[in-house]
């Protein structure tokens, strides 16, 4: 069993629509299970695309994140086993639309994810990696996962676009940092939908790293039809195609992730 000390959470965000962030949560989520790493991914968007991508039926969802959050339901009844080996989900519907209205009239509204996290039958399962799938914009949900996130995944479409609502999600991690969660961190920048031969693409990779330096990921995710195709087949890309350009994108980005982090824990930045 992993030591609930050492789970890394992060919160894979970005409040553009359209990025590839569901795609990285659910791709991310089965490399880092296929590399050993016990992993819960936690659908925290309505739209419950990353629950519908790993095989969760609509039909099959009788306890979602909504229960997380607002009922007595034990955690240990709510995280599903998928059908890949160490992935495990806490799926989605859409009644976790009205979840932003009812977080308005809690006390701690913006603690509620991290207090329901800590409960003992989650630490227990011994997760090696928490993944949340947010929602596309920074609503309550949003800054919920920030909060009981170590970490901030930011995927990154290469377009003329890209950089512009950038500004808004690292202003808002600053003061997170700054009032309810002073480890939060970028954990990355992750350039996707990326065409080597568009010169625009490249433009935007080089404007990035100039203005970002070491946050943006060595890992980019290429354009890549067999990443569109799989979750119609309600399957990780890395199970539908695993030679894809997309399953090894995802293997690499999660090999640099667990590199980093085995490096980070050697120098005691658990």
């Amino acid at each position: 069993m992993a030591d609930s000390a050492l789970t890394r959470t992060i919160a894979i965000a970005n409040q553009k629509g359209g990025v590839g962030k569901t795609t990285t949560a659910i791709n991310l989520a089965a490399a880092l299970a296929e590399q050993g790493a016990k992993t819960l991914l936690i659908d925290l968007d309505p739209q419950g695309n990353a629950s519908t991508g790993l095989g969760l039926e609509v039909v099959a969802r009788r306890y979602t994140t909504y229960d997380l959050l607002f009922s007595d339901v034990p955690a240990s009844n709510i995280v599903v086993q998928s059908a890949f080996e160490n992935l495990s989900v806490i799926a989605a519907t859409t009644d976790l639309s009205s979840a932003d209205i009812e977080l308005m009239s809690r006390a701690r509204r913006t603690y509620v994810l991290q207090d329901a996290l800590r409960q003992a039958d989650i630490r227990d399962q011994g997760f090696e990696y928490i993944l949340i799938d947010c929602p596309p914009s920074l609503n309550l949900l949003t800054i919920n996962a920030m909060v009981a996130a170590q970490s901030v995944l930011v995927p990154l479409q290469a377009e003329f676009f890209a950089l512009e609502g950038l500004s808004q999600m690292m202003l808002t991690v600053r003061e997170l940092r700054e009032t309810a969660n002073s480890g939060l961190r970028i954990e990355g920048i992750l350039l996707t939908m990326f065409d080597r031969r568009n010169n625009l693409a490249q433009q935007v990779e080089a404007d990035a790293r100039g203005t970002l330096g070491d946050l943006v990921l060595k890992t980019m995710i290429p354009r890549n039809v067999r990443l569109s195709e799989a979750p119609s087949y309600a399957m990780p890309v890395l199970n539908y195609d695993s030679a894809s350009k997309g399953a090894v994108a995802y293997r690499e980005l999660a090999e640099e992730l667990l590199e980093k982090h085995k490096k980070s824990v050697k120098e005691g930045a658990v």
